[in-house]
């Protein structure tokens, strides 16, 4: 069930925004990793930063629903904040093995986890168009994900793992990267069932306050040092938190409110989109044919799947 309250702003409008600024993400991550700080530590500050915006706020602005939460809410909340510290601590740590448009198409693969799940779990039905964007969307990831041990040589189709690029180990950032899709496909389920009595503010207040512990703790866990960095690592933290988190992340949990969990998870997969024009503007990364023919068919499964919502699901609310 969506809110039956109407929303002030387009649902569709705040996941184009959320986009944008959880697109930045990659970068900023493949920036921070460049200033030598682990990726654990990475996640750990970006969260921990997140909350030390939104906690105090949810503290003076929503005592009241915070104290009349119940145990099964928080026992949730504390649940998904800890498959979201499990999907940035693998994510993240995936970019330091693998390239951008590898990891963050392999991650954006929740929109099929999730919707073999919402069925069952959320008693939500796919539409046909939905499901027909879905597929296109993920024709397209997986062409972005080739794009990596393919090549086009003398017109030959040559693959390897290792001849096309100059990662680490991709095979084990792919499945470090696959391994945050599985994570944030519980994380949208579970904040799908709790934001529909909760509000916005209480919700991601409580799940980032709980994925930052989470993550300080694997950090100090793993022997890293959570201080003693360079200024510039720092203010690329900040930015973390500001643009992919709280702009990113808190556009797609508003309009789970709205939304089916379905449709918000196919608007995560405009991700590599994103990080692929992001990455061309700043590092000069000129993506090949492959990349670009997986994009199309992204942003068109993106559109296609939220034609229904446009069409049903806002109007309703008005």
């Amino acid at each position: 069930m969506q809110s039956t309250e109407p929303p002030r702003f387009s649902p569709i409008l705040v996941l184009f925004f959320g986009v944008l600024g959880i697109s930045s993400g990659s970068i900023l991550v493949r920036l921070a990793q460049g200033q030598d700080m682990p990726s654990l530590v990475i996640a750990a500050w970006r969260l921990t930063l997140a909350s030390a915006v939104l906690l105090p706020l949810a503290i003076s602005r929503r005592r009241e629903e915070l104290s009349h939460m119940s145990r099964s809410a928080w026992g949730l909340a504390l649940l998904s904040g800890f498959m979201l510290a499990l999907h940035f601590a693998t994510w993240i740590t995936s970019l330091a093995y693998t390239s951008v448009a590898s990891s963050t198409v392999l991650v954006t693969t929740t929109p099929l986890w999730v919707g073999l799940a919402a069925p069952f779990l959320l008693k939500e039905r796919l539409s046909s168009a939905l499901k027909i964007g879905i597929v296109l969307a993920m024709f397209g990831s997986v062409l972005i994900g080739v794009a990596d041990v393919v090549a086009v040589v003398e017109g030959r189709l040559l693959f390897s793992l290792t001849a096309f690029t100059n990662q680490i180990n991709p095979l084990q950032g792919n499945v470090l990267a696959l391994g945050g899709a599985f994570a944030a496909s519980a994380y949208l389920i579970i904040g799908r069932h709790l934001r529909h009595g909760m509000s916005l503010l209480t919700y991601t207040a409580v799940v980032y306050s709980s994925a930052a512990c989470f993550l300080l703790a694997m950090a100090l866990a793993a022997g890293h040092d959570l201080v003693g960095y360079s200024a510039s690592a720092y203010l690329i933290m900040m930015m973390m938190a500001l643009f992919p988190q709280l702009i990113g992340h808190s556009s797609y949990n508003w309009a789970l409110g709205h939304l089916p969990a379905a449709t918000v998870s196919v608007a995560v997969i405009g991700e590599p989109i994103g990080a692929t024009i992001l990455a061309l503007l700043i590092f000069h990364e000129i993506p090949g044919i492959i990349t670009l023919t997986g994009s199309m068919l992204l942003l068109a499964g993106i559109v296609y799947s939220s034609r229904p919502a446009r069409r049903s699901t806002v109007p309703e609310l008005e």
